[in-house]
């Protein structure tokens, strides 16, 4: 454990002082010429680089398997690379790139926080003090459906035109989106990934909704004939963008609810393996 855990912590070093570089030639880096105007971001950071220390200090009381921490870590790298790198930049004036952004929260991370299961080892460092919230989350995994109504619900107000263009305006705004986007995300991945048994059903329902309705706006957006989001916006770039939701988003949806079903069938299959096993032995 000693060796594998040093260069993870190198790695994460590395990371989270990536974030609080200068970096001039970003129109959101962190300190640049009006790092009052760029508070948001500073704030973001500062979530980020806790939920992450969190975790790491967790762990010492609270060992994950590997394959969790590598998936926390896996995706808070790709919080850090979505949120301070250049593709935020790109995405201030590419529908395509915003696409990317937002499908990376929903579809690459939100499930990755999902797997990890990163509650245990919040919990161990927080103890009593944030039990409320993680008992609130921990209740709310058990409605697959409500959640992705949720989930579906923040993805389509987000996209309507106003609220696109007043997140990329308002910084304040802009992070208030990406927080819907990882917060739904990671919740409705975590109760339809997480299903028991009995809410096997819910759960695949869940997925297939999600599965419509975004392949519905990837393909508004993809079949346009105008720009929504403003003329300086190509059409073009917003049919690329609509692709993006609708191809890799729909294969994402369709090997989570693939993942889902083998599971259930899996568990059904041994347990009738083992009342066969019973009627013998009676």
């Amino acid at each position: 454990m000693p060796v594998t855990r040093l260069p993870l912590r190198r790695a994460i070093a590395i990371t989270l002082a990536a974030i609080v570089l200068p970096a001039p030639a970003h129109a959101h880096g962190l300190f640049d010429a009006h790092l009052l105007d760029r508070a948001p971001l500073l704030l973001t950071a500062v979530v980020v680089a806790a939920a992450w220390l969190l975790y790491v200090l967790g762990a010492r009381k609270v060992p994950p398997r590997r394959s969790e921490a590598l998936c926390f870590h896996g995706a808070m790298l790709l919080v850090v690379f979505s949120v301070f790198g250049p593709i935020d930049d790109w995405a201030e004036t590419s529908t395509s790139w915003h696409m990317t952004q937002h499908m990376l929260f929903i579809i690459v991370i939100a499930p990755l926080w999902a797997l990890a299961r990163p509650l245990p080892q919040w919990r161990g460092i927080t103890g009593r003090f944030a039990q409320p919230l993680w008992t609130g989350i921990m209740r709310a995994g058990r409605y697959p459906t409500l959640l992705a109504l949720l989930h579906g619900a923040i993805i389509w107000i987000w996209h309507t035109p106003k609220l696109y263009v007043l997140a990329l305006d308002n910084l304040w705004w802009h992070a208030f989106e990406h927080a819907c986007f990882l917060f739904t995300g990671w919740l409705f991945w975590w109760s339809v990934l997480r299903a028991n048994p009995k809410q096997t059903p819910q759960a695949l329902m869940a997925v297939l909704l999600t599965l419509m309705h975004t392949g519905l706006l990837g393909a508004l957006l993809t079949f346009g004939s105008v720009s929504f989001y403003g003329e300086g916006r190509s059409v073009e770039d917003q049919q690329l963008a609509g692709l993006i939701m609708w191809v890799p988003g729909g294969l994402i949806y369709l090997i989570g609810g693939g993942w889902i079903a083998w599971r259930w069938l899996t568990r059904m299959w041994r347990r009738q393996q083992t009342g066969a096993a019973q009627e013998e032995l009676g």
